[in-house]
């Protein structure tokens, strides 16, 4: 609440006001590698045979750079299509894709979910492209990805880490 006498507030903060203060530029985005092998080309199959079978990693990297308040986000897919009959791999598609963020104003404890949460929120649609484009000019329908839920990415990370660190009893 604000005293309006003297213009002071009773120390609740305006969460206009720490909105306000956050700030996100995308600077770049960039194909950091890709490779897609398409072994149905290559052996021949008949595309009557295909029933594809979709398997989709998802693998995150962030780190800072030099310039102040400037981090590079990688974000890493590996997309295995697998025929359903005989389990033999159709295609793999491998994807890093990445962006340079601009952040400020986010807090400290904060940053680390902030940059492998909404950094790549931003960078998915067009990673979401690529794979379809690829996928397409590959020969096959175009795949679209399912949208990502970053927020249980992370989360399940977080949980992996924690029961690799946590010490064995015997």
């Amino acid at each position: 609440m604000t005293d309006e006498a003297n213009g002071e507030t009773n120390g609740a903060a305006d969460p206009q006001q720490e909105q306000q203060g956050l700030r996100m530029n995308i600077l770049a985005q960039f194909t950091r590698d890709m490779s897609f092998e398409n072994n149905v080309a290559t052996k021949g199959v008949q595309t009557s045979d295909i029933q594809p079978e979709m398997q989709v990693q998802v693998s995150l990297d962030a780190k800072k750079r030099n310039a102040e308040h400037q981090y590079e986000v990688i974000t890493k897919f590996k997309i295995t299509a697998n025929n359903k009959s005989d389990g033999a791999t159709l295609y793999l598609l491998e994807l890093d894709y990445g962006g340079i963020f601009h952040v400020e104003g986010v807090p400290e404890d904060q940053l680390h979910p902030f940059l492998l949460i909404e950094c790549p929120r931003q960078l998915f649609p067009f990673v979401r492209r690529i794979v379809s484009d690829v996928t397409r000019d590959g020969g096959f329908p175009p795949f679209n990805l399912e949208i990502v839920d970053f927020v249980a990415l992370y989360r399940n990370e977080l949980a992996r880490r924690q029961q690799t660190e946590a010490p064995t009893t015997v």
